[in-house]
């Protein structure tokens, strides 16, 4: 294997590995160690420097060494990418899972717009742009990436369950039994209008940037 994809399989593994570590078992040692700020310092130290080791061997390794999947595998991808966008906008409005003042009270409240497809919309929605990238085969690199997004993505849903209910309790467990951890899609357009307009709109000025980001066009702008 390429030296560049074996550093970049490592900074991946690094990444996702330090990610649950720091998340879950060494969280709250180290904030008795180092304080709030002085963990959520090491914290983002971590995360930077691992996703930077990524970024540069991302660069660096072989780009379009797969066969592809056409022009099919663009539409499936175009069309999946607009409930991931719709998910991850959605996972912003009165999400009991963030980090907020009020956590509590919102997790009694019934289930509301993305809310009703998944508890954990936002990690979905990361789920879903992994998948993407695995149906379009392109390279070694983007599946190694998009592997390790679908690994953090769905079972750092699964881990925060578990240390929600150990900080909240009775609310995260009433949560959890009006919600679902694997998305109920039929409820996708119950997340409301508005959500979908703005979704769409996000998905078509994200599917832009594409191509000044990864020099690729994607979404609509692949056939405009």
């Amino acid at each position: 294997m390429d030296t560049s994809l074996v550093s970049l399989a490592a900074a991946s593994i690094a990444f996702v590995g330090t990610h649950f570590a720091l998340s879950h078992p060494l969280r709250a040692p180290l904030v008795k160690a180092l304080g709030p700020n002085g963990f959520m310092g090491l914290y983002s130290l971590v995360a930077f420097a691992t996703l930077g080791w990524m970024a540069l061997a991302f660069r660096s390794a072989p780009s379009f060494d797969f066969p592809g999947s056409g022009e099919i595998g663009w539409i499936i991808v175009s069309l999946l990418m607009i409930p991931a966008t719709v998910l991850l906008l959605g996972s912003f409005v009165r999400n009991p899972a963030l980090p907020a003042p009020g956590a509590e009270k919102l997790a009694l409240q019934e289930p509301h717009g993305v809310f009703r497809v998944t508890r954990h919309p936002m990690m979905w929605s990361f789920a879903l742009w992994a998948i993407a990238h695995l149906i379009l085969f392109w390279s070694m690199r983007t599946t190694i990436v998009a592997l390790a997004i679908l690994v953090l993505a769905l079972v750092g849903a699964h881990m925060q369950d578990r240390k929600k209910e150990r900080l909240m309790g009775s609310a995260w467990a009433e949560w959890e039994a009006k919600t679902s951890y694997w998305p109920k899609w039929t409820a996708l357009f119950s997340a409301g209008p508005v959500l979908w307009l703005a979704g769409i709109v996000a998905w078509l000025l994200l599917t832009w940037l594409h191509m000044p980001a990864a020099g690729i066009p994607a979404g609509a702008w692949r056939w405009l």
